[in-house]
């Protein structure tokens, strides 16, 4: 299971390294008379990342390897119960050239997590794990303005 956590977050990471030219934006010119249309793709900025214990690795890879292709910056806050999986990535990725402060480790356990929801410069919420907690993060951050994308269950 170990290696299956480890090599399935590894193809988002591979999946992330091509991402530039998904996210070009679009021009059409002449709709209508007059009218044309622009399409913008823009960061969002800080975004964080919360992870459940059982796949320590896979989800973190999931999350902050997009986030930050996608010129975002990302605090992630892996589970209590496994932290080491999370920080051993962070370092990587800053040994591969992430630059400081673009992937944050936060620790903490539910007060973490609803200042996550709560602080106003975070625009969106990834979270994977149960539906208690996933219902939770929902509410709190999107009647906080957040995107929250939250994979329960």
């Amino acid at each position: 299971d170990a290696k299956g956590d480890v090599f399935r977050g590894l193809e988002v990471v591979e999946s992330a390294c091509f991402i530039g030219n998904n996210i070009m934006g679009e021009t059409q010119e002449n709709l209508s008379r007059g009218l044309d249309t622009y399409t913008y793709r823009q960061p969002l900025g800080v975004t964080a990342g919360i992870c459940p214990f059982n796949f320590p690795a896979m989800i973190p890879l999931w999350m902050f390897p997009v986030a930050t292709a996608l010129g975002n910056t990302m605090v992630m806050k892996p589970s209590e119960k496994d932290p080491g999986a999370a920080m051993l990535l962070a370092k990587l990725a800053q040994e591969a050239g992430l630059p400081d402060g673009v992937l944050q480790i936060i620790h903490g356990g539910v007060d973490t997590v609803n200042f996550l929801c709560d602080a106003p410069s975070i625009r969106a919420i990834s979270f994977v794990g149960g539906n208690l907690a996933g219902e939770h993060i929902f509410d709190r951050g999107t009647k906080n303005g957040k995107r929250v994308q939250a994979n329960l269950g």
